[in-house]
């Protein structure tokens, strides 16, 4: 298993988030009206993003945006559902914390929801916790923050 650094210009990060909306679309997308989050899940201001490969095939990545100077933002974040379960979405995630640690940052954030309880499990495992809904999504109640100091 290969976890690459890359941009948000890497064609398997952009297919990985294509998948990523059409996952979402299906597990969410009767309860939560997805149009809303369009505009905040732009991949032209992603600089750093990883992509996971197995035998040469992307299977997963995730991405970290600037927020502010003193906080970075966990983006795009997706495992095929075929290869969940085996702990790689909680090495991506990881890789993407140490990342921003090498960057400065102080807090990495993110936001997800509440219906999506793997991955709300996997964060609070590797020490994300709550935090009140941040920026665009501070009217967003299906939305759920959550933070992690980095330093």
């Amino acid at each position: 298993m290969d976890f690459i650094r890359t941009d948000g210009k890497n064609k398997d990060f952009i297919e990985n988030c294509r998948f990523l909306d059409m996952d979402l679309e299906r597990r969410v997308g009767k309860v939560i009206k997805r149009d809303k989050y369009r505009k905040y899940n732009q991949l032209d201001e992603i600089k750093e993003a990883i992509v996971v490969y197995e035998d040469g095939k992307a299977i997963g990545g995730g991405a970290l945006r600037r927020y502010d100077d003193e906080n970075i933002e966990l983006k795009r974040v997706f495992v095929h559902p075929e290869y969940q379960g085996r702990g790689i979405g909680s090495k991506l995630v990881s890789l993407l914390v140490d990342w921003a640690i090498e960057l400065g940052y102080k807090r990495i954030i993110l936001e997800t929801g509440e219906l999506l309880v793997q991955s709300c499990a996997v964060y609070k495992k590797l020490g994300f916790e709550i935090i009140p809904n941040y920026g665009p999504y501070a009217d967003m109640p299906e939305s759920l923050c959550m933070a992690k100091e980095l330093q």
